[in-house]
């Protein structure tokens, strides 16, 4: 499927299509790939941040292994859960149909998280520096994946005649214009949240759990501005209240209580801010462990002959040339005739 997408306001269209590619009878969705490759990025950022928050990395892939699967899951009942209507009462075998769409992004939190927590307890890993690890890949998985909504037209908001609208096929039949390009949003917002909570984690991170908490309040923030903007939300049984902007407020306040809670504590086990990694003696740890890497770079085998052995001769170099291997039989022929 292909449509037009306008922008009357800024002067330009864009022609997209849901379909990547097709092999055989299978057809690649775009959406798809964008999502996939935002899993993937995400994967990179928080595998190479292990090393520096201290987290053993083959135990990590575990976690994030069974995280996504707990994730699915958890993303399919939150919208089953909140779903209007009775299609999923009437017919069960609907829950276990995603092809057609259907995932809440808080149930895929809320599960991936509970899941990967688990396997790090049974990794015996700490948790809180695993939770800043994931933190800012959440943002940046976000960032990306947003974008397979706009080649879908969905998670687009309310009428609207800014400069930067959209219209489109279905914002005209959804709201009878222009619309909110509510996936532009988001996407920006978790971008820069992406690169604040990846310089604070480098740079001004205090203790561990830290950026996993203003994850909660930064996401939360966005998610409950634009969610208000939306007109596909999911919404609470007998409340006229939108589902993920109940859920995105209680995140920042749950977030900002943590915060006040937790304002002196200075335990870190990975990088953060220099003056509490010196009371918590890693700068030095750090420190050594990178002379250790240069004294054994130093230290290693020529490059030339790799791990050949040479013997050192450790005689006079201005004395008697060694013997040949035919004076060296003629003794030993000679001694043996004189015993």
């Amino acid at each position: 499927m292909s449509y037009t997408v306008q922008f009357p306001g800024l002067g330009f269209s864009v022609k997209v299509s849901t379909d990547a590619f097709t092999i055989g009878s299978l057809t690649v969705k775009w959406y798809g790939i964008i999502i996939a490759a935002a899993f993937l990025l995400a994967f990179v950022y928080a595998y190479k941040s292990c090393k520096k928050l201290r987290i053993d990395r083959d135990s990590f892939i575990d976690v994030v292994l069974v995280g996504v699967i707990c994730g699915i899951i958890g993303a399919r009942l939150y919208y089953v859960l909140f779903y209007p209507g009775d299609k999923y009462w009437n017919d069960p075998l609907q829950i276990f149909n995603i092809t057609e769409g259907g995932l809440g992004f808080y149930g895929g939190l809320i599960g991936g998280v509970l899941g990967g927590l688990l396997m790090a307890k049974i990794h015996k890993m700490p948790v809180c520096p695993v939770l800043d690890a994931v933190a800012p890949a959440f943002l940046l998985a976000q960032s990306i994946g947003r974008w397979g909504n706009f080649i879908n037209q969905e998670a687009f908001g309310t009428k609207t005649d800014l400069p930067w609208r959209m219209l489109s096929v279905n914002t005209q039949e959804v709201v009878g214009g222009a619309a909110h390009p509510c996936f532009f949003y988001e996407s920006v917002w978790c971008l820069i949240g992406f690169i604040l909570l990846h310089v604070l984690t480098r740079k001004a991170r205090r203790y561990d759990g830290q950026i996993a908490i203003g994850y909660l309040i930064w996401y939360g923030l966005g998610r409950f501005m634009i969610e208000g903007l939306r007109t596909d939300s999911l919404m609470l049984p007998f409340l006229n209240l939108r589902v993920s902007q109940v859920v995105a407020l209680a995140s920042v306040l749950i977030g900002v209580i943590l915060l006040v809670l937790l304002r002196n504590n200075t335990h870190l086990t990975g990088c953060g801010a220099k003056k509490i990694m010196e009371l918590n003696n890693i700068e030095d740890l750090i420190r050594e462990e990178k002379i250790r890497e240069e004294e054994e770079l130093m230290a290693g085998p020529s490059t030339i002959f790799g791990d050949m052995e040479v013997d050192v001769d450790e005689s006079d170099a201005l004395g008697d040339e060694p013997e040949t291997k035919e004076e060296n039989a003629e003794e030993k022929k000679e001694e043996g005739e004189e015993e």
